[in-house]
């Protein structure tokens, strides 16, 4: 129970000094969970036709995703690096 207490500690920590890189990685997970489970649903209801909402979110969360660690996220490093 120490070690998980201090592993915990640590995380904690690491949180507290890199704010904005946690939540974009506690943004990414949960994005990406949400995604997995509307994948489901879609897969569930069938194949899509042509303007199917939840398939066009689907693909348009996914694009976001990418967008964010490619190019935000890089940029973000940058500008912090050139303080």
């Amino acid at each position: 129970m120490g070690s998980l207490t201090a592993g915990l500690a640590t995380l904690w920590a690491d949180v507290r000094a890199h704010p904005v890189a946690a939540a974009l990685e506690l943004g990414s997970v949960a994005g990406c969970v949400l995604l997995f489970v509307a994948t489901l649903a879609a897969m569930v209801s069938g194949p899509p036709t042509a303007n199917e909402p939840l398939w066009l979110a689907i693909v348009g969360g996914g694009a976001g995703l990418v967008l964010l660690w490619t190019f935000v996220v890089p940029l973000y490093d940058r500008f912090r690096a050139s303080k």
